[in-house]
């Protein structure tokens, strides 16, 4: 009799009362081979509870998942809406709305018809990746690629096949090849931008592709082992936690890649003219020191080039200030062309300058007179008129070792000043003795050497022929 009892609150313990057989007696409960079966019957039921529990915990994540992602959609699309250039925020703004409404839909499979929560919100939360890819394209300015359509298009034609439709781990299985592909096409959206000055670029796509390892990992996992619908379940909810947590860390990593290309915009802006987009008087004296390092290893001299344009306050007086402005950009966007690696900038007013390592006198000269005769022949319209306009140029030389960069820009700036008295439209030169030497009180307008210009070098060219055919 007790051991009859003691198996019945065993079984009452591990199998409910209203579970039990009715016609189980304590007889029959004194059968080891009976108890083994409805301890079996127990771990059955058991695992139901849990695969139970399993399906409500990843719809609680889902939840979750779905508010955070509508957060950030209106966060971005705040965003977005203060600056409508820059439409990644729009993109990736569009990618978390979607993803947000096709996790919903797969959270209300049971209140929903079926083909929306199974199909058409899988298919909406991987378009929301596809948004994503539009968005990291965008903000490298490149037009949008058809890859990017991936993920929902191999959801789509692969859904509808009868042995996938109606199996729940199959599903799983594809919708995670379809995020795999996603997460590889936001890694090579992320990688056809420029690397190497954006370093987190790196950084962001390693979290793609260990995203897309992952997911492709438990989709060939899933495939091998065909687990049963709970252990899918499981699965695939482990699978796409692991998913929202490095998606949260490339959100971050994105954060920080817009951080540094604002700071880089920024510091540009303060080192830029904003008239002409040259480099500003701050902007190109931060390069002189660079200037004669690359003198000093290629053995080269340093030339410091002064630009004035002639008789710019006529052209304001005459034309307007518009125009006038058409014709600092003008010259602006031509001049620096011929300058090596650019190092040209705007001094302030109608005044521009350039910094180049040069083997000799004789190749800053060239430069010189390439932008002068350029100048000359450009015309510079208006709209109502061609501007006619001519420049000054003055150059000083230095050794890559005494280059100073007061002092060139000085003795540059006297070579200016006799180009001016020369009668305009000309270019003066201060050797390295004339650049070293201590500014005078008063400038001379016949120091320097006048360089000849074309015209007068074609005109010497005449005069010879001449000579030479009347000796």
């Amino acid at each position: 009799m007790k051991e009859g009892l003691f198996y019945s609150t065993v079984l009452i313990h591990v199998y409910p009362t209203e579970s039990l057989p009715a016609d189980i007696g304590l007889k029959q409960c004194r059968s080891a081979a009976t108890l083994r079966k409805w301890r079996a019957s127990s771990a059955r039921m058991r695992t139901d509870r849990q695969g139970v529990a399993a399906v409500f915990n990843f719809a609680t994540g889902l939840a979750i998942w779905c508010s955070e992602a509508m957060t950030l959609a209106l966060v971005l699309f705040v965003a977005w809406r203060h600056n409508v250039r820059n439409e990644a925020y729009l993109y990736w703004g569009l990618g978390f709305l979607l993803t947000g409404i096709g996790f919903a839909m797969v959270a209300l499979r049971g209140e929903i018809p079926s083909v929306l929560s199974v199909e058409a919100g899988n298919a909406i939360a991987l378009l929301g990746q596809s948004a994503w890819v539009a968005g990291f394209l965008a903000l490298d300015r490149k037009r949008i690629e058809w890859w990017a359509l991936l993920p929902p298009a191999i959801w789509l034609a692969g859904v509808f096949l009868p042995w996938v439709n109606s199996d729940y781990s199959n599903r799983v299985v594809l919708y995670n090849l379809a995020s795999a592909t996603g997460a590889t096409a936001l890694a090579m959206a992320v990688a056809a931008g420029d690397m190497r000055r954006e370093r987190t670029r790196i950084k962001l796509m390693g979290v793609f592709i260990l995203q897309g390892c992952l997911c492709f990992g438990s989709a060939l996992t899933m495939a091998l082992t065909m687990p049963s619908d709970i252990e899918a379940t499981n699965l695939g909810g482990a699978s796409a936690m692991a998913s929202a947590f490095l998606l949260t860390i490339a959100f971050a990593f994105t954060c920080r890649l817009i951080m540094e290309r604002s700071e880089r915009h920024l510091r540009a802006l303060t080192l830029t003219d904003s008239l002409t987009g040259v480099l500003n008087r701050r902007g190109l004296l931060g390069y002189f020191d660079g200037i004669q390092e690359r003198a000093h290893n290629e053995q080269r001299q340093v030339a410091v080039i002064l630009f004035d344009l002639d008789h710019f306050k006529r052209v304001n007086d005459r034309f307007g200030h518009q125009s006038g402005d058409a014709v600092l950009t003008a010259f602006a966007r031509m001049a620096r062309q011929y300058i090596p690696n650019n190092i040209f900038g705007r001094m302030g007013g109608e005044e521009f300058a350039a910094f180049a390592p040069v083997a000799d006198q004789t190749e800053a000269e060239a430069i010189a007179e390439a932008i002068r005769t350029e100048f000359c022949r450009l015309p510079v319209s208006t709209g109502e008129a061609i501007v006619p306009v001519t420049v000054s140029i003055g150059i000083a030389l230095a050794s890559s070792i005494e280059a100073n960069i007061d002092k060139l820009i000085s003795a540059a700036d006297r070579a200016l000043y006799a180009a001016k008295a020369a009668g305009r439209n000309c270019t003066v030169t201060f050797g390295e003795a004339e650049a070293a030497a201590p500014a005078p009180a008063t400038p001379s307008s016949t120091a320097g050497e006048l360089v000849p210009t074309v015209d007068d070098q074609v005109e010497a060219l005449r005069r010879m022929r001449t000579l030479s055919r009347a000796g």
